[in-house]
């Protein structure tokens, strides 16, 4: 009778034994799968619900009677999901009286947000968004990645860094033209130039702004020297690109002339560039030797010779009173007072009026000459010089000058009888009339722009 009891007494504590090996006292068995389970004694009875099986994850489960087995009628298992997955149904079921557990679940794989494209870029990703997956992003050629280059989806569904973006930070290109040099043409002292207004070209999207110049706009008139000019240009982002030529404007000069002592010298143009003409005169009572007109020259140099201004030579040991006249011909005009004798009140006042304004001769290029007596008894006479009586003679008859009478006749440079004075005539009134001579008019802007004047 005590052998039967004691084999029960011995089963019973392997058994318990067993139990406790798997959490020890706590009745629970943990198992992932059936072909987890460890080779311990089976009950001989069927079993009540199927056998969990929880993919990527685990059930920890325990019996109303605390029997090492899964899936009596009873038994309650809690769910648990390996790292990256998360559970989806309810966490612990039930195996009911129906044969069936008490509800449905499954583990599925972390899943983070997706992300979003950025403008002008993209990414790649291992694994998609889910869990542990590894992106990286890239720009598109021409920007340039701010934010993190890679990001991971973590096990709390969120990526570890913020998402990245990418910018326009590299600037646009713009090439301008090379050094432009240019000679100006004759006679002139600038040069009109003409080049393609450089276009910029963006890295990125290939907008850009209108192109800024700073200096003058192709086609300008380029005096001499060196000039900058710049073109700068801005795309969408503000970037900007500049570049910069220079404009050489060069004037071929053969150097400055100076007018000849007791002259006068007019030049065009600068006065000494290429093509520049300079033409020379002299004052009263001097000639002019040498050329009376100079070029610079492509090789910079003046045509001609140096004019110089040497005192008026005049003959007066010629035949006629025409060949006296005709060394005055655009040289000087010609003031000549008859008189039929030295004594003559008017004679002398006049003489008294133009010593008082000889300064005022000399401008207006004015010589003087005195016919004094009546024939045979007359002479002629040209500052301190006098001429043969028959000279004299040839001359009153010539330009019709009465000799038994007092008069003033004035002459131009053309050799034409311009005005005549039976009486004494001021300075002032002679000048006046000299003034409006055409001539004149440019003896004046000489005279202006060298300064000389009668103080």
């Amino acid at each position: 009778m005590w052998i039967p009891v004691l084999r029960l007494c011995l089963l019973l504590a392997a058994q318990s034994a067993s139990l406790s090996s798997g959490y020890p006292g706590s009745g629970y068995s943990a198992f992932e799968d059936d072909e987890d389970l460890p080779a311990l004694p089976r009950y001989t009875e069927t079993p009540w619900c199927s056998p969990i099986k929880v993919k990527n994850g685990y059930a920890s489960c325990r019996t109303p009677r605390g029997e090492y087995a899964k899936t009596v009628q009873g038994t309650r298992c809690d769910i648990h999901c390996r790292k990256g997955f998360e559970l989806h149904g309810s966490r612990q079921v039930v195996c009911q009286s129906t044969k069936r557990w008490s509800d449905k679940f499954a583990c599925k794989q972390i899943r983070c947000p997706r992300l979003s494209m950025p403008p002008h870029g993209g990414f790649k990703c291992i694994d998609g968004a889910y869990f542990g997956s590894r992106c990286e992003y890239y720009c598109s050629p021409g920007y340039q990645l701010k934010g993190e280059r890679m990001v991971t989806c973590m096990d709390n569904k969120a990526w570890n860094g913020k998402p990245a973006s990418c910018e326009d930070v590299e600037p646009p290109r713009i090439q301008c033209p090379s050094v432009k040099e240019k000679i100006a043409e004759p006679n002139k002292l600038t040069v009109r130039l003409f080049w393609d207004t450089p276009e910029g070209r963006d890295t990125a999207d290939g907008i850009l702004t209108d192109v800024i110049l700073k200096g003058l706009p192709p086609g300008s008139e380029f005096p001499e020297g060196h000039h900058k000019i710049q073109y700068t240009v801005f795309d969408r982002a503000e970037n900007k690109a500049s570049c910069k030529f220079t404009v050489r404007v060069q004037v071929r000069r053969c150097g400055k002339l100076n007018a000849p002592e007791n002259g006068y010298i007019k030049c065009s143009g600068d006065g000494d560039n290429y093509g520049a003409t300079c033409e020379f005169s002299c004052i009263s009572g001097y000639e002019l030797q040498g050329s009376p007109a100079r070029v610079c020259q492509y090789n910079q140099a003046w045509s001609g010779s140096e004019p110089t201004c040497s005192y008026m030579n005049i003959n007066i040991g010629v035949r006629t009173a025409a060949a006296l006249l005709d060394q005055f011909y655009e040289k000087r005009r010609l003031l000549i007072v008859s008189t039929p004798s030295a004594a003559n009140f008017f004679y002398r006042l006049q003489l008294g009026l133009l010593q008082q304004a000889q300064c005022g001769l000399d401008l207006r290029h004015i010589t003087v000459i005195e016919l004094v007596g009546v024939y045979p008894a007359q002479i002629g006479r040209i500052g301190r010089r006098l001429l043969p009586p028959a000279l004299s003679v040839q001359l009153r008859l010539l330009l019709q000058i009465p000799h038994h009478k007092f008069q003033v006749v004035v002459v131009d440079k053309h050799g034409v009888d311009k005005e005549r004075y039976a009486a004494p005539a001021s300075a002032a009134e002679l000048f006046t009339l000299i003034d409006t001579f055409p001539s004149r008019q440019d003896e004046m802007k000489f005279q202006a722009e060298a300064g000389q004047t009668c103080n």
